[in-house]
């Protein structure tokens, strides 16, 4: 039975899900090929859609010089992206949300906007959008600094354990030597000593009365074993439970792809039906228009001939008694 594959979540391809990055899963061509850069102007990062574009400049940027023109400094932020008036987008909305603009405690311009929230703040700051993203930024370095340090440091320690336990078995191999000074003394005439000799003890007890402490260190060593093997299943109960969550987010995005792309194609035929009702209607009621205008048009010449006939006759009519009376 092949393995399930896993659908990218920028170019929708789809994978085995170890050839997916962790975070936002991502193909290896997607993460080579698409880098995330700064706009020039609204400074805000994106991935960049084709292979070969070296554009810094978002959509939405590229739109706005389109139709406005190249953008001016913000009066508020000093970003190069108010393309109508004085203000960027981003603090004209920010003004309409929060009210004017108050002094950021990093950069210390009036460039940031109170949302009355404490939990909004930056570690108990009021800072700026761009001096908080400079702070989310050195803020993931870290962590990620952090998490290399350890995975390091697990290593190594690792390596010691594993160094230390060639040794102890090392140690343990070796034969043990019979501390000559810790011997009985000897018999005057045979040169034997003379408690093997009386009890005629083996190597073994023998061995067992010279290192008393070679047994707690094989029960060290065992319990050392069983914590290390306890470890290593949490440490895998661990892996297959992200794995799982991992697996389960990817399968979220791909069923989110494609409601999304069934919504958008339904809304597009609505669209086309009404926009095709409205040209239908649009035609009738031109049509109707011209039908009345025709039919105004020879109401009018019927009434007009009606009255010129109208008054041909009260004409006639007056000639022919003119001479009956004279």
């Amino acid at each position: 039975m092949s393995a399930p594959l896993f659908a990218c979540s920028r170019c929708f391809s789809r994978h085995p899900f170890e050839e997916l990055s962790a975070g936002q899963q991502l193909c290896k061509e997607c993460r080579g090929a698409f880098p995330v850069v700064k706009c020039t102007y609204c400074r805000s990062e994106f991935q960049q859609t084709s292979k070969g574009s070296t554009s810094t400049i978002c959509k939405k940027c590229e739109q706005n010089v389109k139709a406005y023109g190249k953008p001016t400094a913000c009066e508020y932020c000093n970003i190069i992206a108010a393309f109508i008036g004085n203000k960027c987008q981003r603090c004209t909305n920010s003004e309409i949300k929060y009210g004017p603009p108050v002094n950021c405690e990093q950069c210390k311009q009036k460039c940031a906007f109170d949302r009355h929230d404490d939990d909004k703040k930056v570690d108990g700051k009021l800072l700026c959008w761009l001096c908080t993203l400079s702070f989310k930024r050195a803020l993931a370095k870290t962590k990620q600094g952090d998490a290399e340090r350890r995975a390091h440091m697990k290593i190594s320690q690792l390596h010691k354990s594993k160094h230390k336990e060639g040794k102890l078995r090392s140690h343990n191999k070796r034969p043990h030597r019979v501390d000559v000074t810790k011997l009985p003394a000897l018999d005057n005439d045979n040169g034997i000593p003379t408690k093997v000799s009386r009890n005629n003890a083996s190597p073994g007890l023998i061995r067992a009365e010279l290192d008393p402490n070679s047994s707690d260190h094989v029960v060290a060593m065992t319990q050392l074993k069983e914590k290390i093997a306890t470890l290593q299943k949490q440490l895998s109960m661990k892996d297959t439970q992200l794995l799982n969550k991992d697996k389960m987010i990817t399968e979220l995005k791909a069923k989110h792809f494609t409601t999304e792309s069934e919504l958008r194609t339904k809304m597009k035929n609505c669209q086309k039906e009404c926009d095709d009702k409205v040209e239908a209607l649009n035609k009738r009621i031109t049509s109707l228009l011209k039908e009345v205008a025709s039919l105004s048009k020879t109401a009018k010449k019927n009434k007009f001939a009606s009255t010129s006939a109208a008054e041909n006759s009260n004409n006639s009519g007056s000639g022919t008694d003119s001479p009956s009376l004279q």
